[in-house]
C-alpha cells in the first residue's frame, strides 16, 4: 500500500525555457486578477463609504476586465484547466485519447490565432479612431494592446502545448502528476 516515490533529482527539477515562459505568462495573468479585484474593491469602498467616485472607474474596470479575460485564456490554454466535456475521450484507448487531444488543441490554436488577428485590428482601430475614456480622456488603445499581448501569449502557449502533445507527451504528464487511487 505504501510505496514511496523517490525525491525528484536536480535534473528533473530543471525547467526548460518553455517552462519559464509558461510560468511567466501564468504569473502575469494572476497579477491582473489582483489588479481587477483591487480596482473593484477600492472603487466600491470609496463610493459607498466616502461618496467619492474614481474618475473613469467604470472604463478602467471594463478595460481591465478585458485584459484579465485574454490573459486568463492564456493561462488556461496550456494547462487545459478550462471546462471540458470528455464523454468520448474517457471511453477510448489512450492512443485515441492522444489523437483527440492533438486535434482539439489544433482547433483551439486555429480559433485563438484568428481571434488574435481580429483583436489586433481592434487595437489598431481604437488607436486610429482616438477612442478615449469618458472622464480623464485617456486613450484606450494601450489597454486593448495589453489584452492583445495576452492573446498572443495564449497562441504561444497553445503552440507549446501542441508541440509537446506531438513530440514530448511526457513533458505534459510531468506538469500534472497523477496519483493512482487504490481501493482500501
Amino acid at each position: 500500500m505504501g510505496e514511496s516515490t523517490p525525491a525528484p533529482t536536480a535534473e528533473a527539477n530543471k525547467k526548460s525555457p518553455m517552462d519559464a515562459v509558461i510560468d511567466a505568462i501564468e504569473w502575469v495573468a494572476a497579477i491582473f486578477v489582483g489588479i481587477v479585484a483591487a480596482d473593484i474593491f477600492i472603487a466600491v469602498v470609496l463610493r459607498n463609504l466616502l461618496s467619492i467616485a474614481i474618475p473613469d472607474s467604470y472604463d478602467f474596470g471594463r478595460l481591465l476586465l478585458g485584459i484579465l479575460i485574454f490573459w486568463g485564456i492564456a493561462a488556461t490554454s496550456y494547462r487545459g484547466g478550462h471546462i471540458t466535456v470528455d464523454l468520448v475521450w474517457a471511453n477510448v484507448a489512450p492512443r485515441r485519447q492522444r489523437m483527440i487531444d492533438v486535434f482539439a488543441t489544433l482547433v483551439l490554436l486555429l480559433v485563438v490565432s484568428v481571434q488574435t488577428y481580429t483583436l489586433f485590428d481592434k487595437v489598431r482601430g481604437t488607436y486610429y479612431d482616438n477612442v478615449l475614456t469618458f472622464d480623464l480622456r485617456l486613450p484606450t488603445w494601450p489597454f486593448f494592446a495589453v489584452a492583445w499581448v495576452g492573446d498572443v501569449s495564449a497562441v504561444l502557449l497553445i503552440a507549446i502545448r501542441t508541440y509537446r502533445l506531438l513530440f514530448r507527451p511526457h513533458a505534459l504528464a510531468q506538469d500534472w502528476p497523477l496519483e493512482r487511487v487504490e481501493p482500501e
